[in-house]
């Protein structure tokens, strides 16, 4: 069931996401060669705590997983696609580092993800990183209200393929806002239900796109998600609202300090 929000609730998902992107904007910085993945997760918790929110990932369960997840942030570094479990490796120069957070702020939910470039990074590497980036934002202009959702799947598909990369299927953007997964769910490639976009949708978009194929594995941890042919994989999302007959971004853009 789609869970449609009123304007008093979108103001509210609003808020959560301006405290995601602001925390990120001094997270980013300090994603570079040498820091362990541990110390990062520290930070965040600490941030959020200060700031009055509580980190949604933190103690977030699934019920095929048997463990709870650990921590406050997702980090998942080059092959690895999401949900990588913060630890004491350290990034290391060239590395992808792919960030994914959420924010509850008042009963209201907020979910955004990143890729930062540790140092210098590959050429290939970097163009997987700006074509997965573009492919977000292919998705969020075919959102609009009264059209059919599978639009917004089809334009991320698209961009990636005309570039010759893999789409991760088994994992897909999804409706949030009260809850951290809401319907509708929202593939990246045209699939399953094919809603309408209607007016109070709040919905996370978020292109996983690989540089090889588009096949995954899972980690003995239960949680980390890796490519199969262990290729790099980059993992950007914005939270969004169709209200008022327009789509607005909840969160804030991070790319100009990526890139």
């Amino acid at each position: 069931m789609i869970r449609l929000k009123n304007e008093k609730q979108i103001d509210g998902i609003r808020k959560s996401c301006k405290m995601l992107s602001a925390m990120y904007r001094e997270l980013i910085p300090l994603v570079k060669p040498g820091v362990q993945t541990i110390e990062i997760d520290m930070w965040v918790r600490d941030w959020i705590a200060k700031a009055g929110g509580r980190p949604v990932f933190l103690g977030y369960t699934i019920k095929k997983i048997n463990a709870p997840y650990p921590a406050a942030i997702c980090i998942s570094i080059n092959e690895e696609v999401i949900h990588g479990i913060p630890s004491k490796r350290r990034i290391r120069e060239g590395d992808l580092v792919s960030l994914d957070c959420g924010i509850e702020l008042g009963g209201f939910i907020s979910d955004q993800a990143v890729s930062i470039e540790a140092g210098n990074v590959s050429g290939e590497i970097r163009k997987l990183n700006k074509i997965t980036m573009e492919c977000l934002y292919r998705g969020i202009e075919a959102a609009k209200a009264g059209d059919r959702l599978l639009q917004v799947s089809r334009a991320v598909e698209n961009h990636a393929k005309s570039h010759g990369y893999g789409i991760v299927q088994e994992y897909c953007g999804h409706g949030t806002g009260l809850y951290l997964h809401e319907d509708p769910q929202v593939p990246n490639y045209p699939h399953g239900p094919n809603p309408k976009m209607n007016n109070g949708m709040v919905f996370a978009i978020e292109p996983m796109i690989n540089a090889g194929a588009g096949n995954i594995e899972i980690l003995n941890d239960e949680w980390t998600v890796v490519t199969a042919d262990e290729k790099i994989s980059a993992h950007w999302e914005h939270t969004i609202a169709v209200h008022g007959g327009k789509t607005e971004i909840l969160t804030d853009p991070l790319e100009q300090y990526v890139f």
